[in-house]
């Protein structure tokens, strides 16, 4: 376990924090949670994966507003390796918790913020879904069943927490660093900026090998990007060059799992798309 012996401390709460934390756990680091007095919202919306993210650490309730319980973090923040925030930067200013004073009382302490946006918009509010939006990821009415922003940002936050760390052990001292959920965003919407992944794009659609395609029964995924791959489907459909017709009338002769099963007999990135 690459990080055992290292203590972890987070004050996040929802979502890309909790991700990022379990990350950290399931390395190895020791990780204590402070929630808020009534709790993480995440586990009135989503009991489960509350659980999944919480498990393997310690979680303790504390009003930061308190000033007994607010000096109680102190006392936990002594020995800690990295401190993990998902709070609005002037939030944690007014706690006592901006990267200057933390500093200043523990030499050894790194923390990674996540926030919304660089600066100087690090105290904008911002969730997923406006993050997606603004980088046109979004396809209305419909919403978006995964968390981009969110997820992307919590695996930035644990690369950020990985260069804290060795860096310090490295002797170049304790850092800070801010993800911004923004920015994770706007990365993953490259393909789509650059043409990519947009209907006449390669990867979006433009492609016949490499598409989706109704079956007898549901639809299946096709990824037959490398031309050996795509050799060796032609073959053995017998379809002669790039016709995404030819694909469509014969994928529709059978349901998506014999499919599946027939790409798996033949060494071919194909799957049944499943709900």
């Amino acid at each position: 376990m690459p990080l055992r012996g290292v203590w972890v401390l987070t004050l996040s709460v929802n979502l890309p924090g909790p991700v990022a934390a379990s990350r950290l756990c399931a390395m190895g680091a020791s990780v204590v949670k402070i929630e808020p007095p009534g709790g993480d919202p995440l586990a009135r919306m989503c009991p489960g994966y509350y659980q999944d993210l919480s498990a393997g650490q310690k979680v303790v309730r504390l009003d930061l507003k308190d000033q007994q319980e607010r000096a109680s973090l102190d006392d936990r923040l002594e020995g800690t390796d990295l401190l993990l925030t998902a709070n609005r930067p002037a939030a944690l200013g007014r706690l006592g918790l901006s990267w200057t004073e933390l500093h200043a009382r523990f030499p050894r302490l790194c923390q990674v913020a996540i926030v919304g946006h660089p600066p100087p918009d690090e105290d904008v509010p911002g969730h997923d879904l406006t993050y997606q939006a603004r980088f046109g990821t979004l396809s209305p009415p419909g919403m978006p069943p995964v968390l981009v922003a969110d997820l992307a940002g919590a695996e930035r936050a644990v690369s950020a927490a990985l260069s804290l760390l060795f860096a310090r052990e490295r002797g170049q001292g304790a850092g800070y660093e801010q993800v911004a959920l923004s920015e994770a965003a706007r990365t993953f919407a490259g393909p789509l900026h650059q043409g990519l992944t947009t209907p006449d794009g390669v990867l979006g659609g433009g492609f016949p090998a490499y598409g989706l395609y109704r079956a007898r029964d549901g639809h299946v995924a096709l990824a037959a990007l490398e031309p050996h791959f795509w050799k060796r489907l032609s073959q053995e459909l017998g379809v002669e060059g790039e016709s995404r017709q030819d694909l469509e009338r014969i994928f529709e002769t059978k349901t998506a799992e014999q499919w599946e099963e027939w790409a798996a007999d033949h060494d071919l990135p194909l799957v049944a798309v499943r709900g």
